[in-house]
């Protein structure tokens, strides 16, 4: 129970650390309006002519009490929720639309992508806090070990509950009957660690072993010993280099418009950016749905963005945005090397270096005509 109350606990305090960045990113310089009357600005010594100094920005009243701390503060969240309820929609539906207004100069009206960006990888880690992480372990045992008592115990809590539900009545069998199917799906997963259920991918390597002193070797030895560590180990590192996933992605979308002048660097920075916080944003939310048990929900939600690519009538686009789906998967199947091994990975910089000339060849033949929709999420 305690241990609930504090991954709660700490969910709420990244929520709220993520409003404060993203709202102080997002809000201007410089206090609301108090109690000191000044000619000139307190930050720049501009002249003022109005109730902004036109040099800096600061507002040109400024106030020292915790009143007005305090509604700084609330101002400035609610100031980013206000331009949010704008923004969210039109990244659902047209996020192209909304990439091209941001970038052709309307942002007074948006969240800015790095300001959203930040807000939704603390939203999102919150979440993943609350709705439970990995079980303290037991020191003196392996990862190994602790799936083998973790599969017995859920043996005997499926006998258990069979022979609780065959005494019990209609109405409660229905509870036991999901409880039962939660452990034994449980069960099933867990097979594949204890060894019940050999896999294909392990013994691969065990025929064909990688050089002993490489990074990659090192790394499948570790998450194989201890398998509850590597995956706490890449949920902490996750939060760490979730940034990545932004100059991962950029080369891949600017090879689907190579040497095109209409689309600038920033132009696929600010597409990649609001297309990563939707998406994170997107897991998050399904994360929650699986949590309550609405696993079609889930599902069904995660499928938005293969939906909304496909939705496009032109059959040439509908490649591009095919490549583009490809070009995600391998950008975070690199952001997993990387954040696994703790620093890039040769391999990682391989898999890219193999990728670029057979997607450039294939986008080159797709792109001879200017596209004319959006792009996807």
């Amino acid at each position: 129970m305690t241990g609930d109350i504090e991954s709660i606990a700490g969910g709420l305090a990244d929520i709220g650390t993520g409003a404060a960045v993203a709202g102080a990113i997002e809000r201007g310089r410089g206090g609301g309006d108090g109690h000191t009357h000044e000619g000139a600005c307190l930050n720049c010594g501009t002249n003022l002519v109005g109730p902004h100094c036109h040099g800096c920005g600061q507002r040109a009243h400024v106030h020292r009490t915790l009143g007005a701390f305090f509604h700084d503060l609330v101002h400035g969240v609610l100031h980013f929720e206000g331009k949010t309820w704008r923004t969210v929609p039109m990244l659902a539906w047209k996020p192209g639309q909304l990439t091209r207004q941001y970038i052709d100069g309307k942002r007074a009206s948006y969240v800015s992508p790095i300001a959203l960006f930040l807000f939704v990888v603390f939203l999102s880690f919150a979440v993943f806090s609350m709705l439970g992480g990995l079980d303290a372990e037991q020191p003196g045992l392996t990862g190994l070990e602790q799936a083998k008592i973790a599969y017995t115990k859920n043996e005997k809590s499926i006998a258990e509950l069979e022979a609780k539900r065959a005494k019990a009545d209609a109405a409660d069998r229905i509870d036991i009957d999901e409880r039962l199917k939660s452990l034994k799906d449980d069960q099933q997963a867990m097979k594949g660690v204890v060894g019940s259920v050999q896999s294909d991918f392990v013994e691969g390597f065990t025929e064909n072993p990688l050089p002993e002193d490489s990074k990659l070797a090192q790394t499948i030895q570790h998450v194989r010993e201890n398998p509850q560590l590597a995956i706490y180990k890449a949920q902490t590192s996750a939060y760490k280099y979730s940034w990545m996933l932004i100059p991962l992605s950029v080369p891949f979308v600017w090879l689907l418009f190579p040497f095109n002048r209409r689309f600038k660097g920033y132009d696929h920075t600010v597409f990649v950016t609001y297309s990563i916080s939707f998406m994170i944003a997107l897991v998050a939310v399904a994360s929650l749905l699986f949590y309550v048990n609405a696993g079609a929900a889930a599902g069904l939600l995660l499928l938005y963005a293969p939906y909304h690519m496909y939705r496009q009538p032109l059959e040439r686009d509908r490649i591009r945005l095919a490549l583009l789906l490809v070009f995600a998967c391998n950008a975070f199947a690199r952001l997993i090397l990387v954040v696994l091994s703790g620093q890039f990975s040769r391999y990682a910089l391989l898999l890219a270096a193999c990728a670029i000339p057979v997607v450039y060849g294939v986008t080159r033949c797709q792109l001879r005509h200017r596209p004319t929709l959006e792009p996807a999420t």
